[in-house]
């Protein structure tokens, strides 16, 4: 199970919309959205990992705090949702940098995996997972095997998967379920909006193939009250705000339906493997 910790608006569609010199002066609702998630992680009993922002930690250490004393995995989602196909590797680097001194300092604790913003590890970042292992992450769970006009590496394996030679590092892939041939994504706003058993077929496809499901979402995705960006493309604001009241309920139930866990404890297994 697992949590891209970011504000309303630093996702990929209000990106060509909304300033980053604005964000300041947006309204933050981070920490009450996450707030409610780690709730119902408590209601649940389960335990996740949150691919958190650097920028979110250092504005909310508080945050960070709560979420590593109840249990949970911190992780690098990088600085300010920068797409990885976007820098070069010693831009990537001092990302990456900035964003785990900003987390450990919040949280206390090493941060040992990354995801990329948006998915943006693909076959345009070929120095992308040998950068993460110089830096001694142990894991990356950055791809997403699909093709889609957001993200995607569609020939990239379903399953996790050794990026480099040496098998320093492993390469866990958000689930996707393949049904009559055609492989769909299952978490964030396709699990809002696409019927809840589309992602229990992925997690047994998961498990059938000896894997654990990788699941993620975002703490905004609980908050059908945020701002509305009445000027971002119809598709954006299509994507961003379908059934947003509908998530929590939807994700209770998913949390009852399979047994979830932290991300760096499937690592450690799949290491082994």
């Amino acid at each position: 199970m697992s949590v891209d910790v970011e504000e309303w608006f630093q996702v990929g569609a209000f990106e060509r919309t909304i300033d980053k010199n604005d964000w300041d002066r947006l309204e933050s609702r981070v920490v009450a959205n996450t707030g409610t998630v780690l709730d119902l992680f408590g209601e649940a009993g389960v335990t996740a990992t949150f691919f958190t922002l650097g920028w979110v930690a250092h504005r909310h250490p508080a945050l960070i705090r709560r979420i590593v004393a109840e249990g949970h995995e911190v992780a690098s989602h990088g600085w300010d949702h920068q797409r990885v196909f976007t820098m070069t590797a010693d831009q990537f680097r001092a990302d990456l940098q900035r964003a785990r001194i900003a987390l450990e300092d919040a949280g206390g604790v090493a941060v040992t995996g990354y995801r990329a913003p948006s998915f943006s590890i693909d076959t345009r970042t070929p120095w992308a997972h040998p950068v993460l292992a110089e830096d001694g992450y142990a894991y990356s769970s950055s791809v997403a095997p699909v093709a889609h006009d957001h993200y995607g590496w569609r020939e990239s394996p379903r399953f996790p998967w050794r990026p480099l030679a040496d098998a320093s590092l492993i390469e866990l892939p958000v689930s996707t379920a393949e049904l009559a041939r055609r492989r769909m994504a299952v978490g964030g706003g396709f699990f809002r909006l696409l019927p809840a058993a589309l992602t229990d077929t992925a997690v047994r496809q998961s498990n059938q193939a000896g894997h654990a499901g990788m699941f993620y979402f975002h703490p905004w995705e609980v908050d059908p009250a945020q701002p509305r960006v009445a000027d971002a493309p119809l598709r954006s604001r299509l994507r961003h705000y379908s059934r947003l009241g509908a998530m929590a309920g939807k994700l209770r139930r998913l949390l009852g339906r399979h047994r979830w866990g932290r991300v760096d404890a499937v690592a450690v297994q799949e290491r082994r493997w």
